[in-house]
């Protein structure tokens, strides 16, 4: 085991930057439950890194200051105590402690070293999800977290868009409809254009299949908006006799 004297202390960390997609940071040195976290965390719209080792967690707290740390106590190297004593130094980085130990004294400790909120294993990656975002709601009281997790997020590489942290099940053309909407907000695209661009590799498409599959796409954004309790009402807008277009969210 190392000792912490080979730790390179923390000096000052950067401040994670406003209104950006939520990063969390995962330190566990159990793939499978690592990854697991990290898929509930996506699911919910946050971005997440993970690493294994107390020394690398330090090392990219360093680096780049996350939204949050989810920090195993039994880590191969160093103390998961250890780690949040260090960090506790130099920021405030909301910490959420994961454990095998149900002990009332680990508990007790971890949370007189700062952390926020403390989950035995085994866990509901769901459960430790909502925990996360409770954690943040309190740490930014003043709604700074409207936009966690933003209204989408597309992820384009694996040809995918979550609203409001729900990932749709979206048809080849309904995906190709939505992600041109998202290249601009407010932008108003006919009918025509939406042809040319998301029905390019098709014969015989007729311009109210627009009609159509906006209809569809509408219907599987209500249903997510029903299913969260959100209040928003529907973000694609129509302006006859021109096209579509999906409503800027920092326009009245």
């Amino acid at each position: 085991m190392e000792s912490r004297s080979a730790i390179i202390p923390l000096t000052r960390l950067p401040q994670s930057t406003p209104n950006t997609v939520t990063r969390i940071l995962i330190v566990d040195d159990e793939p499978a439950i690592a990854d697991t976290l990290a898929y509930a965390l996506r699911t919910e719209g946050f971005e997440t890194d993970c690493v294994g080792l107390g020394r690398d967690a330090l090392a990219a707290l360093r680096a780049d200051a996350p939204a949050l740390v989810i920090l195993d106590v039994g880590l191969p190297d160093m103390s998961g105590f250890d780690v949040c004593r260090e960090l506790r130094r130099v920021s405030d980085v909301p910490v959420l402690f994961l454990t095998a130990r149900a002990d009332e004294v680990d508990r007790i400790v971890g949370l007189e070293l700062g952390a926020d909120d403390y989950v035995p294993k085994p866990f509901s990656p769901r459960e430790v999800a909502s925990r996360v975002r409770a954690i943040l709601r309190r740490a930014r009281p003043n709604g700074t977290l409207a936009d966690t997790p933003p209204r989408f997020v597309h992820d384009a590489s694996g040809a995918r868009i979550a609203y409001h942290g729900t990932w749709l099940g979206l048809t080849r053309y309904e995906y190709r409809l939505l992600a041109t909407l998202l290249e601009r907000p407010g932008r108003v695209l006919s009918r025509a254009q939406l042809m040319d661009r998301v029905w390019h590799d098709a014969e015989d498409s007729l311009e109210r299949t627009v009609d159509a599959h906006i209809k569809t796409l509408r219907a599987k954004l209500r249903a997510v908006r029903e299913e969260v309790d959100h209040q928003e009402g529907d973000p694609i807008e129509t302006h006859r006799g021109l096209g579509y277009s999906l409503r800027d969210p920092a326009r009245p």
